[in-house]
C-alpha cells in the first residue's frame, strides 16, 4: 500500500508520540508499503528544536527507507495553554502546502496523528482529495486534556472547540485511538462504532526484556548491591504528577538502601532539579539513548508511574509498556475507577493521584516482599508477549488499512 503519515511528532524524536510514528514508519516500510510521512523537525521532548534543523526551514530526507518531508513549527520555551495552541498552529499552517502536494503521489491510506488535531483538516483534505481512506489516529484527547487542566477557559470556549472536535472527528473514514476508554470516549464524541478502531501502543518485546544481570546502570550511579531503585522513565511534563516523586523520597529520607531516579526531559526538569539538590536519595538522568532502553528500565525494582488526576483516563501513558515488558511491578498515582488503574493493578500497586505518603508506604511493601516484586513482574513480561508485540499489533493496523472503509457519516 502507499501510506502517508501526518504527524507533528516523528523519529528521531526518543520518546512519545515521535517514537510510536517513527516505528511505525519503519516497520511498514520492512514490510515492503511505499510510506512517505509529513512532520516538524525534532524538537520534543526537550522543547528545543535540534539544531542540525534549524536551516533549511523545509526539507526533505530519507529515513530507513521512508521518504520524510519536514515542515517548520515554532517552538516555545515555556509551553503553556496559548502557546502550546500557537505551537501547534504553525506547523498545521507550514506543513498544509506540503501534505496537498502528496495529492499527486495518490496514497490509498492518509494517516493523520493527534496531537496535533489541528493538523486534522489538511489530513482529511488530502485523503479526499487523493481518494484515499481518511485515518486519525488519538494519542492524546488534547481538547479534552487542555480543558480539565484550565489551559483553555471559559464555557463558551469550551463548548465551541468540543463542538468543533466531534464534528471533525466524524468525518474521517477510521478514528482509532490507545486504549478501549478512549475508544469508548470517541463513542461519546459522536464517531460511529464501526468507524473506531483500537490501536495501542505496543513494546519491543525483544529489545526490552527481565534482565539477567543486574543493569549497568547501577553501576553507572556507583549504587551498593543491596540498594533498591524506584524508577520513573518518560517525558517530565505537567500531566504526569511527577512531583509526587520528590515528596515520597522526602518521606522516605532515613532509608539508605533505596534510591529514587527520575530519567528523561521536559518542563517539569527545572523542579525536578531544584527538589533533588535537597534530597540525596534522589537522581535525574538525562534521556538515554533509545538502545539503552532495556538496561534502563532494568534498573528498577519498582517502576513509578505517576498521572495528574486530571488527564488520567484521557491518555494511557505510552512508557507503561516498556515497563510492563522490562518484567517488573509498577506503581501507579491514580484513581480506581481509571483503566490505568485496571491495567496496573494487575502487576502493581494504584494508590492516589497527588498521595506522596501513599506513594511511600505501597513502595515500602513491595521492596520488603522479592517474592511478591518477582511475580507480578512475570505476570507484567507475559501481558507484554501477549498483548502489546509490535509485530501483531502493527499487523492487526494493516489488516484494518486494507478493509473497506464507511464513507457516510452523519449530518453535521
Amino acid at each position: 500500500m502507499k501510506i502517508l503519515l501526518y504527524s507533528a511528532n516523528f523519529a528521531p524524536e526518543p520518546t512519545g508520540i515521535g517514537k510510536y510514528s517513527g516505528e511505525m514508519a519503519a516497520w511498514l516500510a520492512a514490510q515492503g508499503h511505499e510510506v512517505r510521512v509529513v512532520a516538524a523537525p525534532p524538537y520534543y521532548p526537550a522543547w528545543q528544536l535540534d539544531e542540525s534543523y534549524r536551516w533549511p526551514p523545509w526539507r526533505h530526507e530519507t529515513w530507513r527507507g521512508v521518504r520524510v518531508w519536514r515542515a517548520p513549527l515554532w517552538v516555545p520555551r515555556q509551553p503553556g495553554g496559548l502557546q502550546r495552541v500557537l505551537h501547534l498552529c504553525t506547523f498545521a499552517l507550514s506543513s498544509f502546502p506540503v501534505m496537498l502536494r502528496q495529492v499527486l503521489w495518490r496514497p490509498e491510506v492518509v494517516l493523520t496523528v493527534a496531537p496535533a488535531l489541528v493538523c486534522a483538516p489538511a489530513g482529511w483534505l488530502t485523503a479526499r482529495l487523493s481518494g484515499a481512506q481518511a485515518w486519525l489516529h488519538v494519542q492524546d484527547f488534547e481538547v479534552d486534556v487542555a480543558l480539565n487542566m484550565g489551559l483553555l477557559r471559559g464555557d463558551r470556549l469550551a463548548a465551541g472547540v468540543r463542538a468543533a472536535e466531534s464534528w471533525l472527528l466524524r468525518r474521517f473514514d477510521v478514528v482509532s485511538t490507545i486504549s478501549e476508554r478512549m475508544r469508548r470516549h470517541l463513542l461519546r464524541k459522536g464517531v460511529l462504532e464501526e468507524a473506531t478502531h483500537l490501536f495501542i501502543n505496543w513494546a519491543d518485546v525483544d529489545g526490552i526484556r527481565p534482565l539477567t544481570q543486574p543493569s549497568p546502570y547501577r553501576a553507572t550511579l556507583g549504587l551498593a548491591p543491596d540498594t533498591k531503585v524506584a524508577l520513573f522513565s518518560g517525558t517530565l511534563s505537567a500531566k504526569q504528577g511527577l512531583m509526587v516523586i520528590p515528596e515520597a523520597a522526602r518521606l522516605l529520607a532515613d532509608r539508605t538502601d533505596l534510591l529514587f531516579v527520575v530519567c528523561g526531559g521536559g518542563a517539569l526538569q527545572a523542579e525536578l532539579e531544584q527538589a533533588a539538590r535537597q534530597l540525596p536519595n534522589l537522581r535525574l538522568l538525562p534521556l538515554q539513548p533509545l538502545e539503552q532502553l532495556g538496561d534502563l528500565l532494568g534498573l528498577a525494582d519498582v517502576h513509578l508511574l505517576p498521572q495528574s488526576p486530571e488527564a488520567e483516563d484521557l491518555v494511557l501513558p505510552s512508557k507503561l509498556t516498556g515497563m510492563l515488558a522490562s518484567g517488573r511491578p509498577v506503581i501507579a498515582t491514580c484513581r480506581a475507577d481509571t483503566e490505568l488503574a485496571e491495567v496496573v493493578g494487575r502487576f502493581g500497586e494504584v494508590v492516589a493521584p497527588s498521595d506522596a505518603q501513599a506513594l511511600a508506604t505501597a513502595l515500602t511493601g513491595l521492596l520488603a516482599d522479592p517474592a511478591r516484586r518477582e511475580t507480578l513482574g512475570a505476570q507484567a513480561r507475559a501481558y507484554a508477549l501477549r498483548r502489546l508485540a509490535r509485530d501483531a499489533v502493527l499487523q492487526s493496523l494493516v489488516e484494518r488499512m486494507r478493509s473497506p472503509v464507511l464513507r457516510e457519516r452523519e449530518s453535521p
